[in-house]
């Protein structure tokens, strides 16, 4: 998400603020303080209900007039920088996260101190460049670990301690490229290593990049599921098509990054947490019941079509409400006028729809139009999920902006910068550092990115090179590391003693004998993926 500095709308202020709203839009937008204090009405916004105008009309025209808050970010403490943040402190361009610490440049991150440029990472500290990944300490440049600590460049290993270049390990340390040496041997080598040149690190990312290619693949991320299908899935039951899930999820379909419980819940995410009957709703949870097209909603029973609204009941089309009921269109009713209200208001939606400028119908029931969006397609994350072209926004509809992303001249290329972290001097913070990508690349390449000192110092602590490309480019690099939420319906490529393809040789002989394992499975490995990728028993055996 795009953050951009504009003026507080709020009465009697005109300072600079950092928003997710840009300054030439016509919203209204307050400072968070003044947004969450008791010194404006959200219901003096209100209408109410007309039933000469489509529904979806009215919210949009409420939406323009109501005070939207600047960002998502909730007991910061310096980290104006961080948005849909709770509890972050010293932090800087953290997106998606909780209780973080000296953290910088990351996305759906949780209980991190010290690290910089992860993405799905959780409970770790002194970490770098690492992708989903949980209880790590001191883990650098790694996909798919756990538990590990004092490592580079491993993928999916669990309890590791001490290892460079390795997949598929447990509980294993001192070991090399899978290698294993005495503790004595392993030092020796490592300390022949510049871990703080950026040509050295470039040339083990390649060589990284083959390991795990040449590695076999578990069909899913799924640890106590129960009749579940989906990747990154632990204690799921009878969830089909899930991804990111954690916790008591049950009975739910069509989910993406839910978190503690969720059940009898529908096409949501991401951002979901603790919440029961839910339907297309993002954002939303708390203790969340029977919440429909919602975004931004906690704590809050019996919503639908309302956004940024916390411990409601009973509300049909708000916006920015607290501790309110029985409300429509950010107007107070009587519960007997509310509920005879409701019938007629989604027999009117069906009756007098939306249609956009495609000529696409919008009822009851369908989310809301993408085209009464208060973003474009190329400030948001949706590139996130769905990389689409200017051409192709254009086409279905959706809004795109040519940005302005070389406000400042370059003053030194990427490519210039010390090779070494020893070499890179106090003076590179006020630099003005030129992405070497120059915006030749799909990534959302801005061109050019500065050095905060903060972020020396952490680069320094941690022991890293400085970074050659901008966040956009290194944030689209670590999306590329993790699999697309789709599935794909294949068979386990385990073919006796090798692998399909005959690169991968078993370790040891497997239940199904020298014939080719017959287990099906959905996967989210695409079948034209050059990935080997092994059924749980296969998997199992060849790992532990």
């Amino acid at each position: 998400m795009s953050l951009y500095r504009r003026k507080c709308d709020a009465p009697g202020h005109n300072e600079t603020i950092i928003s997710i709203y840009r300054p030439e839009s016509k919203l209204v937008v307050y400072d968070l303080e003044y947004w969450w204090s008791d010194k404006w009405d959200s219901m003096s916004f209100g209408s109410e209900y007309d039933f000469q105008k489509p529904f979806f009309k009215q919210w949009q025209e409420l939406r323009d007039r109501f005070p939207l808050q600047s960002l998502s970010n909730s007991k910061a403490t310096n980290s104006e920088y961080c948005n849909v943040a709770e509890e972050s402190r010293d932090s800087y361009m953290a997106s998606g996260s909780w209780n973080i610490e000296r953290t910088f440049y990351s996305n759906r991150i949780s209980s991190i101190k010290d690290s910089a440029d992860l993405y799905v990472v959780n409970r770790s500290e002194l970490c770098y460049d690492d992708v989903i990944c949980t209880d790590c300490y001191r883990v650098f440049y790694s996909l798919n670990c756990k538990n590990c600590m004092d490592s580079y460049f491993l993928y999916n290993c669990h309890g590791c301690t001490n290892c460079f270049g390795c997949s598929n390990l447990r509980s294993k340390s001192y070991c090399l490229w899978n290698e294993q040496l005495t503790k004595e041997e392993y030092y020796g080598r490592l300390t022949q290593i510049d871990l703080t040149s950026f040509k050295i690190i470039s040339e083990f990312k390649n060589k990284f990049s083959k390991l795990c290619f040449n590695s076999i693949h578990r069909f899913a991320n799924q640890v106590k599921v129960v009749d579940s299908t989906g990747d990154n899935l632990e204690g799921t039951k009878n969830c089909k098509q899930c991804f990111d899930a954690t916790g008591r999820i049950e009975d739910s379909k069509y989910m993406h990054w839910v978190a503690e419980s969720a059940k009898d819940a529908y096409d949501s995410g991401p951002g979901i947490g603790k919440g029961e009957l839910i339907y297309e709703v993002f954002d939303t949870g708390l203790g969340a019941f029977r919440n429909l097209f919602t975004s931004v909603v906690y704590s809050s029973s019996n919503i639908e079509y309302s956004f940024n609204c916390y411990g409601c009941s009973n509300l049909f089309g708000c916006i920015g409400l607290r501790s309110k009921n029985y409300c429509i269109l950010n107007r107070q009713y009587s519960k007997e006028e509310y509920e005879d209200l409701i019938p007629k208001i989604k027999q009117h939606m069906n009756a007098m729809p939306y249609i956009d400028n495609l000529s696409r119908i919008y009822k009851y029931g369908e989310f809301f139009p993408a085209e009464i969006s208060p973003f474009v397609y190329n400030e948001t994350v949706a590139k996130d999920y769905f990389s689409l072209t200017q051409e192709q926004i254009i086409k279905r509809g959706y809004k795109w902006i040519d940005r302005k992303i070389n406000e400042y001249e370059v003053s030194i290329k990427g490519e210039e910068l010390p090779d070494k972290l020893e070499d890179s001097l106090d003076t590179i913070i006020g630099e003005v550092i030129g992405c070497i990508h120059e915006g030749k690349c799909n990534d959302r390449c801005t061109l050019a990115y500065h050095i905060t000192k903060e972020e020396l110092s952490m680069y320094r602590r941690l022991g890293v090179p400085l970074p050659r490309l901008c966040f956009g480019c290194r944030h689209d690099n670590r999306l590329r590391q993790r699999n697309p939420l789709k599935l794909w319906h294949r068979q386990c490529q385990c073919a006796g003693g090798k692998s399909d393809n005959g690169i991968y040789a078993n370790t040891i002989s497997h239940l199904h004998g020298d014939g080719h394992c017959p287990i099906e499975f959905e996967t989210s490995y695409a079948p034209d993926r050059p990935e080997i990728v092994y059924c749980e028993k296969c998997y199992q055996q060849e790992v532990y």
